[in-house]
């Protein structure tokens, strides 16, 4: 179960990602919210992290690590486009989050044959896996 500050450190880095270009598109939003949802974060509390700075946290399991990486992967692919700004950012996140380079390399060539470049979260799994071994 992830802390209140976990929680906010997460929607924190994931709206520094959509910023990336320096707008953040409707979908990328609503995404951004649903995942609020789901860390049942309120919406009054998700709107402020859009001005507001909020303390990093590194997530502490590998396995919290790659859900973070994922969530930023889908948000990355909600508007079915990627800038090359976009991918060399989610590369630099997965490195500082300390997961394996190979892995994150193999991950962003692999979504491109994916419906929607989703990868399936077990394939995702499997990968970063092959890399621990």
């Amino acid at each position: 179960m992830q802390t209140e500050k976990e929680k906010l450190s997460i929607l924190s880095e994931m709206i520094a990602f959509a910023k990336v270009n320096n707008k953040i598109k409707e979908t990328e939003y609503d995404f951004l919210f649903s995942v609020a949802q789901q860390l049942e974060v309120s919406k009054k509390t998700f709107d402020s992290l859009f001005t507001q700075n909020v303390e990093h946290i590194i997530l502490k399991s590998q396995s919290e690590r790659i859900v973070q990486f994922h969530r930023l992967l889908l948000l990355m692919n909600v508007d079915d486009q990627q800038e090359m700004i976009e991918i060399k950012r989610i590369h630099d996140i997965g490195l500082k989050m300390g997961l394996p380079p190979g892995a994150i390399q193999q991950v962003l060539a692999i979504m491109h044959k994916y419906p929607n470049k989703i990868v399936p979260p077990d394939l995702l799994i499997a990968i970063f896996k092959a890399h621990y071994n």
